[in-house]
């Protein structure tokens, strides 16, 4: 199986992605661990396109969390199924906050090798701040997913659509049983 988690900045589609990744003991592919080099800095597209197509036919399976709307030509042309985890505004916000505090709190190096790590200073005060993003990309990609859905060029796909912890829990369980 071929699942692509994808969702706003905070709404929790690394923790699906994951757990996923887990119950169907699948890789697990992060598209931030495939983008970001050293000091936030973005690997260009063409590296970028590379790494991601050798990450998706390492496996014959496999469980990617991420957006990056420039990729969807290569990971949604084999992919079985894409999860939309389309949490509401305020709970997307507030998993955003939340995790920006600890991860600014605790220091947490992001992705292996590459020292990016989140800052009070980042998070609140700076034209980068993930938190600004969500804000910004929360209707983009409920509008951009919404036309996904219904797109004929995408019928191949089976889409799902969870709006709440619960319904994650639930697929989830499914998906194991």
């Amino acid at each position: 199986m071929k699942i692509n988690v994808v969702g706003t900045s905070g709404a929790g589609k690394s923790t699906l992605a994951r757990r996923l990744s887990e119950a169907l003991s699948l890789p697990h592919i992060e598209m931030d661990a495939l983008l970001w080099l050293p000091d936030w800095q973005e690997r260009p597209d063409a590296q970028l396109f590379k790494a991601l197509e050798t990450a998706l036919t390492a496996s014959p399976g496999w469980v990617l969390d991420g957006n990056f709307d420039r990729t969807r030509g290569i990971k949604w042309r084999e992919v079985d199924m894409v999860i939309w985890v389309d949490t509401g505004f305020w709970r997307t916000m507030t998993q955003a906050v939340t995790r920006a505090v600890r991860r600014a709190w605790t220091q947490q190096e992001l992705w292996p090798g590459t020292g990016n790590r989140e800052s009070f200073r980042k998070t609140f005060f700076s034209r980068d701040s993930i938190l600004l993003w969500t804000l910004k990309a929360w209707p983009r990609n409920r509008r951009r997913y919404v036309a996904a859905m219904a797109d004929p060029q995408y019928r191949h796909i089976r889409f799902v659509r969870l709006c709440h912890p619960k319904e994650m829990d639930q697929f989830v369980q499914a998906v194991v049983h």
